[in-house]
């Protein structure tokens, strides 16, 4: 626990403070359909058979759809040029006692293993901390992906535990192992 909340502290230091960070996030609009599409066609391979992220106009717009609902928040990760390098969902996004949500994310190929999603991560978790409150965040990964395991281990993730065939991905039930990452806070708020 001293380690996430270490971890925690950082962060909100870094909000307090201005530290400049080489992405930035913000909400996908229409406006990004094109370098949106044409980044996750070009990624493709990287993708699968883990994710699969929209790749045409009708996947791109109902992504749209399910973002602006009460229980999901999208993030594009931008680079300091504001070219798109990822994405960052916050899903199913539960209130209450709960206050949790799932967590899904997927970078493009040009831009993979330089760090920029694990800062963007990093910044999406303060946002669900600080400004939504949550308490919890889970990101459910297939076992044999390694590099996402490291990604989540490196943002201060812990490993819980396996679920069985948890998401139909790819045409079949998929085992996932849960990692999640948890504020430290004593009460709901």
């Amino acid at each position: 626990m001293t380690q996430v909340t270490n971890w925690i502290e950082q962060l909100r230091e870094r909000q307090r403070t201005g530290t400049s960070h080489r992405v930035t996030l913000r909400t996908p609009t229409q406006n990004d359909r094109q370098e949106f599409l044409d980044l996750m066609r070009h990624s493709e391979q990287l993708h699968r058979p883990w994710i699969f992220p929209p790749l045409n106009d009708a996947a791109y717009h109902e992504y749209l759809r399910r973002i602006t609902q009460n229980d999901h928040e999208g993030f594009l990760v931008c680079d300091r040029d504001n070219r798109i390098v990822g994405v960052i969902n916050l899903n199913t996004i539960v209130r209450g006692a709960f206050l949790s949500a799932t967590l899904g994310y997927y970078v493009g190929a040009p831009f993979a293993g330089q760090g920029l999603m694990h800062e963007g991560l990093l910044l999406v978790a303060q946002h669900a901390f600080a400004a939504l409150r949550l308490h919890r965040i889970e990101a459910n990964i297939q076992p044999a992906n390694e590099r996402s395991k490291a990604l989540v281990r490196a943002c201060g993730f812990r490993l819980e535990g396996l679920s069985p065939a948890f998401l139909y991905i790819d045409g079949a039930w998929r085992d996932h192992e849960r990692w999640t990452l948890i504020d430290p806070r004593a009460s709901l708020y």
